[in-house]
């Protein structure tokens, strides 16, 4: 990634005379305009200014608990709070040889940017695709398929994190809590 700053010519414009010439200034054709406002590259953005690109575009976003959510950004702010518009939760369970999943309809949705493990936009040509093994089922079957792996996920990691206790590790949220 180059490093540009507001000194630098923007992309395409001619390069500048030499330092100790002043540069070659031409009468404007038409009558005088307001003064250009330099305008930095959108690779400079490193905070939620980032998001200005992604703005009124159909997103995808994989929250830190696993949810994923589609729907048009309309809104953000410099803590990366985005409001989705549009919302659907998408679900997707993989047990007992069954691939289904199924969409919830959220509507107006809040995320709050510290939730947000992964976003990107949607390519709409590919919007409707879904992988191979999977098949939509109703919301119900699959709400209920999920809450069973789940429930099942936790007792593993319970499972798991004793084993780990038995051997001298500590589990996830085992230690003590310093308030």
């Amino acid at each position: 990634m180059e490093r540009l700053t507001l000194a630098d010519a923007p992309p395409g414009a001619p390069p500048p005379g030499p330092p100790n010439q002043p540069p070659m200034m031409m009468p404007p054709p038409g009558p005088p305009g307001p003064p250009s406002v330099p305008q930095l590259p959108p690779q400079m953005f490193t905070t939620a200014a980032q998001l200005l690109d992604l703005t009124d575009k159909k997103l995808m976003i994989a929250l830190r608990d696993g949810r994923k959510l589609i729907g048009v950004l309309r809104s953000w702010d410099q803590f990366g709070n985005l409001v989705l518009q549009d919302t659907i939760e998408r679900l997707f369970v993989n047990t007992k040889g069954q691939a289904l999943w199924a969409d919830i309809e959220r509507g107006l949705f809040l995320v709050r940017g510290e939730n947000v493990s992964l976003l990107g936009e949607i390519d709409l040509d590919k919007d409707d695709y879904i992988p191979e093994p999977y098949k939509q089922a109703p919301v119900e079957q699959v709400f209920a398929l999920k809450k069973t792996e789940d429930v099942e996920k936790r007792r593993l990691d319970k499972r798991r994190n004793k084993k780990l206790a038995d051997h001298g590790f500590e589990g996830e949220h085992s230690g003590e809590a310093i308030l």
